[in-house]
């Protein structure tokens, strides 16, 4: 039987796994984000997945240039779980009921309707694009990732996604201005 670790090694764990989280957690969170339904389910796999690393014991002997990779492939095994979830208990996302209700920003009719439509159509044509490009997209935009963290995330060189991105942007405002 395993006794518990004493105090000052339980605060160093502590500072460790908090410490990872802060070197990783966006990169985590926004690996999550491409495969997960709902932002909130997306915070709860992140925390899951820091929780794992707190108490896995042998975190420590791993490499520091492994870390990212052992959390993105715990995040994975969690992702896979809540989609086994999702499908024996389907559930409505808080976050799709958002979209119904509109942000007003004026409350002039025809201003209202003129900022929905434009979103549609920005909404519609980022979905003509191709998966990865909507990716890259969502991870610079939505989870406000660097290229380097999404380079991390989608195996490419920080230089590859800066020069993908700035084909996408390209290509977005050639569909968007036809």
């Amino acid at each position: 039987m395993s006794k518990p670790p004493s105090e000052p090694k339980m605060l160093f764990l502590e500072s460790e796994t908090s410490s990872l989280f802060n070197r990783y957690g966006r990169a985590i969170f926004a690996y999550v984000r491409l495969h997960a339904l709902s932002y909130e389910e997306c915070k709860d796999i992140t925390l899951e997945v820091f929780q794992i690393a707190w108490t896995h014991d042998d975190l420590s002997a791993i490499q520091e240039t492994e870390h990212l990779k052992w959390l993105r492939r715990v995040a994975s095994y969690k992702v896979a779980d809540r989609y086994r979830r999702a499908s024996r208990h389907p559930e409505i996302s808080l976050e799709a009921v958002t979209q119904l209700v509109p942000d007003v920003q004026s409350t002039d009719p025809e201003s209202i309707a003129l900022q929905r439509e434009a979103c549609l159509r920005l909404h519609q044509t980022i979905q003509r694009l191709p998966i990865l490009h909507q990716q890259i997209l969502r991870l610079r935009y939505g989870d406000g990732l660097s290229f380097a963290e999404i380079g991390q995330l989608l195996n490419k060189t920080e230089a590859a996604v800066r020069k993908q991105h700035a084909r996408v942007l390209a290509r977005l405002r050639a569909l968007y201005d036809q």
